[in-house]
């Protein structure tokens, strides 16, 4: 009986733990799809589809294509294209890297695939440093995140400041 208990115990802690990582994800999902919107993208990123590059992250993209799905930028057909490591992505408009890759590790290697007038998204510690345009970070247990308006610059990116003044933004 006691094993029965053990077994249930654990898996309803794998299901809750599962369940709290699809709901971040949600999250992080929209806050992505409306980054869009709060910045400034060259005309040559508005030629054919709008590409949103995920790494190592499923259930971001599963919840990215479920979001996006029939629906554009502008004249553009977003599209979500998952990418297992950097040394896979390909062009995109925006590129979000999972905690799973060690950031700083792999940040030249990233802005060489990904070029300038990419959108850079990551969840790392200290990935702004190394050149992410938006961080998200987990403050006081809130879904926050850090925006670089110098590193959108240095991609030939613009912000609005309506995204850097957001209640959930931390300008750094």
């Amino acid at each position: 009986m006691k094993k029965l208990i053990v077994i249930l115990l654990v898996l309803t802690s794998v299901v809750t733990m599962k369940s709290q990582a699809n709901e971040i994800a949600k999250y992080k999902s929209l806050f992505t799809l409306n980054f869009i919107r709060y910045v400034g993208w060259p005309d040559e990123s508005k030629q054919g589809d709008f590409i949103i590059g995920v790494i190592q992250n499923k259930e971001l993209a599963a919840e990215l294509r479920m979001q996006t799905e029939g629906k554009k930028f502008g004249f553009q057909n977003l599209v979500v294209k998952e990418f297992a490591s950097v040394e896979e992505v390909s062009n995109c408009q925006i590129i979000y890297v999972s905690e799973k890759i060690n950031f700083a590790k792999n940040a030249g290697l990233l802005a060489q695939k990904v070029g300038k007038n990419t959108l850079i998204i990551s969840e790392n510690n200290n990935a702004i440093s190394n050149g992410s345009m938006i961080n998200f970070v987990i403050v006081n247990e809130s879904l926050k995140f850090e925006v670089s308006p110098s590193n959108f610059q240095n991609k030939g990116l613009t912000v609005s400041n309506a995204l850097i003044s957001m209640k959930n933004a931390i300008r750094v």
